[in-house]
């Protein structure tokens, strides 16, 4: 199981979204505390200037994105929540 660390910015941008979708992210970040749960999620890294960091869909529109810490994989940074737009 990982345990996951929320930046502030996220928890600011998960309160802007509708209670529906709050919903949808809380069960998709509870799915992805199990690692076996992860190729469902399509956790991809990704590139250019985020290429420490990766990201998971939460549905069609939205997505998460994260980092691990070098030194422990068991740790993940929840660091934004947000459609396409969150890349830039």
């Amino acid at each position: 199981m990982l345990t996951l660390i929320f930046a502030p910015i996220f928890i600011r941008q998960l309160n802007k979204l509708s209670s529906d979708l709050q919903e949808e992210v809380l069960d998709k970040l509870s799915s992805f505390e199990n690692p076996k749960n992860h190729q469902q999620l399509k956790v991809h890294k990704l590139k250019g200037i985020l290429k420490d960091r990766y990201s998971f869909y939460i549905n069609y529109r939205y997505r998460v994105i994260f980092s691990y810490p070098k030194t422990n994989k068991n740790i993940a940074y929840i660091l934004s929540v947000g459609d396409h737009d969150i890349y830039r």
